[in-house]
């Protein structure tokens, strides 16, 4: 009777033991089992959305990165284990909200609100703002101009429609005295002492902020105009898909470049012969792919990837002349008329 009483406390720390030794070997295994795998992100898991309503995993493992990913889904058992609602999480999630796809820096705004892109279009101060404006001009001419070049000026700005935007850069600091022409009054004016167009160009005409305008002009203030149609000159570009190109010159205006000679032969030419030793490639700049600074036209396309190109210390801007090709198929490029 004693023999079996004897036995069985015998085997019971046997099996003590053995259940301590199996556990710290599980915890031991799991451990470096967890160890030798890369962490896993919420972020990357493609869960269906009915399991995980509304939860920003992507703000989450940021705003606490030591909360680890099975914790985060423990959390949420739990709280579907307690008959939590979804609204509950919604709730937690409507203060702060993550989209990638949003511009950079604004991340936390809901896309429905984010204006990405802006224009010239002038404002009232008061009234209806579906009322403000009548027309959207399509169009954006800039000239860098001194008050003593005014003439000029309004000679060249009465060959634009109200299709177009006037925008002038002063380098001068004189602004109020153009407002003896009508259409300044309705203008744009950008005034900093001493600077070129291109560094105006880079500070002020943003991709984004004349994203609204099809073709953006880049005029210096002492163009001759007379025989120059801009109505014409923009059924001449969309007829012929040119990104960035600029008006023909006349032959006895002291040109530079055969290039941006006007030809009476044809509406738009793409290449030409230049005097002996001035072009290394027939198919390069100067002799094709060319326009010259005084008055590129860009297209809105074009626009934004020579703005990028454009150096911020960028003054005179020699040179660019022969760099513009790279942000164009050569075939859209440097036609004049």
């Amino acid at each position: 009777m004693g023999t079996p009483i004897r036995i069985g406390n015998i085997r019971k720390p046997n099996e003590t033991m053995r259940l301590l030794v199996t556990t710290f070997m599980g915890v031991v295994f799991g451990f470096l089992l967890g160890v030798s795998f890369p962490t896993l992100s919420l972020t990357k898991l493609n869960l269906p959305s009915a399991l995980f309503p509304s939860i920003d995993f992507a703000y989450i493992e940021d705003k606490y990165s030591g909360l680890s990913t099975q914790a985060l889904l423990n959390a949420w058992s739990s709280l579907k284990g307690n008959g939590g609602s979804a609204s509950s999480i919604v709730e937690f999630n409507s203060s702060k909200i993550w989209v990638p796809t949003n511009p950079r820096g604004a991340e936390r705004l809901p896309p429905g609100i984010i204006a990405a892109e802006s224009d010239f279009y002038l404002r009232r101060l008061w009234g209806l703002p579906s009322e403000d404006l009548m027309t959207k001009p399509k169009y954006l001419v800039t000239f860098t101009v001194g008050y003593e070049q005014r003439k000029n000026i309004d000679a060249a700005v009465k060959k634009f429609s109200k299709d177009f935007t006037i925008m002038l850069f002063h380098y001068d600091g004189r602004t109020t005295e153009w407002d003896e022409f009508e259409w300044s009054k309705t203008a744009i004016h950008v005034s900093v002492r001493k600077q070129t167009k291109w560094w105006y160009a880079k500070r002020f005409l943003h991709p984004n902020i004349v994203a609204a305008y099809d073709y953006i002009f880049m005029w210096d203030e002492d163009l001759g105009v007379e025989h120059f149609d801009a109505e014409e000159y923009i059924k001449l570009i969309k007829k012929h898909g040119l990104e960035i190109s600029q008006p023909g010159l006349e032959p006895n205006s002291g040109l530079t470049w055969q290039m941006t000679k006007r030809r009476e032969d044809s509406e738009v030419h793409k290449v030409t012969e230049e005097r002996p030793g001035w072009c290394t490639d027939p198919h390069l700049p100067p002799c094709a792919a060319f326009v010259e600074i005084m008055a590129p036209v860009f297209s809105r396309e074009a626009w934004r990837c020579v703005w990028h190109m454009i150096q911020n210390d960028l003054v005179h801007g020699w040179g660019l002349d022969f760099a513009l090709r790279k942000c164009v198929e050569v075939r859209n490029f440097s036609f004049s008329y």
